[in-house]
């Protein structure tokens, strides 16, 4: 810090900064303070990150400034009711592309190859929404022609990626979005232009820096994709193109009301998915996958209300999860189901016109919808938005001689620490065998309130073969499937002609399993029975990720080498059957060998129990003496398959070295890190361990794939000695690296394959004795949470007879 004056007075940088504060005194009615200073790049992805391309060596950098990370590139008042102005002046190489919130001036040369870019002033934002982003970036323009007039747009990537760049599709849903928002926003795009920027090693999906979104790059593949894939993509476009009202053209005051921001972003993009592109199912897959999230995050410990308490930015930080996401647009796709969605978009365009660049509360979002909608919302928001927790539902009926319900009722369950029973406008769906399909009957729509809900409309019906409660997935709740129904989704969720019904039917079976309900064995034969007709990518992608979750966590020890082996017969055969060349082929191939993209906890790598048939499989699938009609075992492909066969040890360091010098790339480097991880050595385990949760200056992304990977399944004897060095670890974690790889190794290098009664009285007694930082706590406590319940899915499922 070189400099810092108020008023044209100068003061001692060290004697007036600490802790990311500077103390001033001796202020006046109006003051102005000049900082200079020079800041350091961050390789975290925080603050302005600099990577350098192996593959050319180009330089690129970009900001990321939320919650609290704008103090990391120049001073500033950085809480999101402070709004002001912002001016940007930037000299950097005169051949570099400089992008920022505003609209990109013309360069004026300033010698010695550099060049200077004089940014016009912003509107009035948050500090967190500006942006700065640099370097040799490869460009692409064109124009968004709409009811309020033209939207200049930007498409930015690596040179190197310029290959992968999909303009025409990426401008096509970019194009879609705008239509649909400005139509259903009624009010016009608020800035002056739309830049997209795919950048390297970025911690999240995106960030909705206000007319200069930055995305990662991972979603510009250099490989064959299947449809889920390019779905996800499109809803992140949609989601931070949403935030350009909701959040950046009005903010919430406080970060209390963060879920406003994240939550609607959520609702609103999967909503303009399935009316605005060809993804007309995205809450398909918004159920068979985010929502699950949501189901997961509230019931760990950690749990918090969907309006949080956030009354520092450390709980900021930690907040960024499932419940602020998912269970927050499901909520708000429930009021829409209470108010109407009529009634709900009329009250977003008078909350957007009252608010247009300032702040506001979510009590001013209320008014604003029971203004529109004649309700009274404040009992259903305390019991929604101000609880924590999640109902469950099920259906509680008598039969007639005719087999026709004499009676029936809806029965709501809370958990008894979270003892809320929240308002549910849900569908009750029967579905009855047809010509050897199951078929919906009729759905009958009803208010659930309180602990028991007579439902008239369904006296006299015939009982069906399978009934479904929150048919259409308006609520939020854990379902339970009656006797008669569970049988049916059992035998035949494969002839199930709806894809929302069928994904609530896998939610429902899951957490049966997850909650000591039904065995993990039933819902591994569950999946294996209708995974090979499943007709959304989502659910072809994610059930896998629940089945490896319920062998290596969920089921007894005496019977998960069986399971094991019967999961990779059947599942072999699902992928030989799969159509050559189809988006289902290839996600069974990268399921097949353990991969399927992030890592949910508690999922361990599946690098356990692999036959020798499956490594010989997969071994002539890399070296080309088996060939599988229709797959491409392209670059990430074999990368896919070394790294199966890595963890067995088939393959050994120098050859996963090898393959890294013929791919020299950040991908390259990344997956060659996470296969290393794999590797069944004591040597690289200690080595992926440093580089995951101890090594200061490891690349951010390089980090996360090695603690995606690193928890392998199989290798509890090489891990064990890690449980102590985790818990070491943890104590300082959070002040030695950081919130970002802090929080990514404490999550997912949590050692959940060592699974035992002792293991979680060694966790308990640290929980008890350490001094960490809470948010560093709060993650162990989840891993804690994970023990817990596997140890009980465990004793229900029982050991192996005999």
């Amino acid at each position: 810090m070189h400099q810092v004056s108020l008023n044209g007075s100068a003061l001692d940088p060290a004697a007036v900064y600490a802790d990311s504060r500077i103390r001033l005194e001796d202020l006046a009615a109006e003051n102005e303070l000049r900082v200079v200073a020079d800041m350091r790049y961050s390789h975290t992805g925080e603050g302005l990150h600099r990577f350098v391309d192996p593959a050319d060596d180009r330089v690129y950098l970009y900001s990321q400034f939320e919650v609290p990370d704008s103090r990391r590139v120049f001073a500033s008042f950085e809480q999101p009711d402070l709004k002001a102005v912002f001016t940007f002046t930037v000299k950097a190489p005169a051949h570099w592309k400089v992008v920022s919130v505003a609209a990109t001036p013309a360069p004026v040369a300033a010698g010695d190859g550099t060049a200077v870019w004089r940014f016009p002033a912003t509107e009035r934002l948050s500090t967190y929404v500006t942006a700065i982003v640099a370097g040799e970036y490869h460009e692409v323009l064109d124009t968004y022609v709409g009811k309020h007039g033209e939207i200049p747009l930007g498409h930015y990537c690596r040179q190197s990626v310029a290959p992968y760049l999909d303009i025409e599709e990426l401008v096509l849903i970019t194009k879609q979005g705008f239509e649909f928002f400005e139509e259903l926003f009624d009010y016009p795009y608020p800035f002056h232009k739309y830049d997209q920027l795919y950048v390297p090693e970025f911690n999240n999906g995106a960030m909705e820096n206000a007319g200069c979104v930055t995305l990662r790059d991972e979603y510009l593949p250099r490989s064959r994709q299947a449809r889920w894939f390019y779905e996800q993509r499109a809803n992140t476009i949609l989601h931070e193109m949403a935030h350009m009202w909701f959040g950046d053209l009005v903010t919430m005051k406080w970060w209390d009301d963060l879920w406003l921001n994240e939550s609607f972003a959520e609702w609103a993009a999967t909503h303009a998915s399935t009316q605005a592109t060809n993804y007309a199912e995205a809450w398909t897959g918004f159920a068979n996958s985010r929502k699950n999230w949501a189901y997961r995050q509230d019931q760990l410990p950690s749990t918090h209300p969907i309006a949080a308490d956030n009354h520092d930015l450390e709980a900021v930080e930690v907040n960024f999860d499932g419940i602020t996401y998912a269970k927050g647009a499901s909520a708000l796709k429930q009021l829409v189901a209470y108010v109407g969605l009529e009634e709900f978009t009329a009250g977003l365009r008078e909350y957007f016109k009252k608010h247009a660049f300032g702040n506001s509360e979510f009590s001013d979002l209320l008014g604003a919808l029971e203004a529109t909608s004649g309700r009274d919302l404040h009992s259903w928001a305390e019991a929604w938005l101000q609880t924590s927790g999640v109902n469950t539902l099920a259906a509680q009926f008598e039969l007639d001689e005719q087999g026709a319900y004499r009676s029936f009722a809806v029965r709501q369950h809370a958990a008894a620490e979270f003892p809320t029973l929240r308002p549910h406008r849900i569908g009750i769906g029967l579905y009855d065998r047809v010509e050897g399909r199951l078929v919906r009957r009729t759905t009958v729509e009803t208010d659930v309130v309180g602990e028991l809900t007579e439902v008239a409309g369904l006296v006299g019906e015939t009982q069906p073969d399978l009934l479904l409660l929150n048919d259409g997935d308006l609520s939020y709740a854990k379902i339970r499937l009656d006797d008669r129904s569970l049988v049916t989704v059992r035998d035949s969720v494969r002839v199930l002609d709806d894809s929302l019904a069928r994904a609530l039917c896998w939610s429902a079976a899951w957490d049966m399993t997850r909650d000591a309900e039904m065995a993990a064995g039933d819902f591994v034969t569950m999946v294996l029975g209708g995974l090979a007709a499943e007709t959304d990518g989502t659910a072809v992608k994610q059930l896998p990720v629940y089945v490896q979750i319920a062998i290596e966590q969920l089921t007894h020890p005496t019977k998960r080498d069986a399971l094991r082996t019967r999961w990779e017969q059947g599942l072999r055969e699902i992928l030989e059957s799969a159509e050559p060349g189809s988006d289902n082929q290839l996600t069974f191939m990268k399921v097949f060998a353990g991969t399927t993209g992030k890592r949910i906890p508690p999922s361990s790598y599946s690098g356990a129990g692999r036959s020798p048939e499956a490594m010989r499989f997969m071994t002539g699938l890399l070296d080309g003496s088996v060939v599988l009609d229709g797959l491409d075992v392209d670059t990430d492909m074999r990368w896919t398959l070394l790294t199966a066969l890595a963890s067995t040890g088939a393959v050994d360091r120098a050859r996963l070295e090898h393959e890294l010098a013929q791919d020299h790339t950040s991908s390259g480097r990344e997956k060659a890190a996470a296969a290393i991880a794999a590797l069944p050595d004591a040597e690289a385990k200690e080595h992926s361990w440093r580089q995951g949760a101890v090594d200061e200056g490891v690349p951010n992304e390089t980090q996360r794939h090695i603690a995606y990977i690193w928890d392998t399944a199989g290798q509890q004897e090489l891990i064990a000695p890690y449980l102590e060095k985790y818990l070491t670890v943890a104590d300082t974690i959070w002040e030695d690296l950081g919130t970002q790889i802090a929080s990514t190794a404490l999550e997912y290098m949590f050692p959940r394959v060592l699974t035992s009664q002792e293991t979680l009285d060694r966790v308990d007694a640290w929980l008890e004795s350490s001094s960490a930082n809470p948010a560093a706590k709060r993650y162990v406590r989840e891993g804690r949470a994970d023990i817990v319940r596997a140890l009980a899915a465990q004793a229900f499922d029982g050991p192996t007879e005999g």
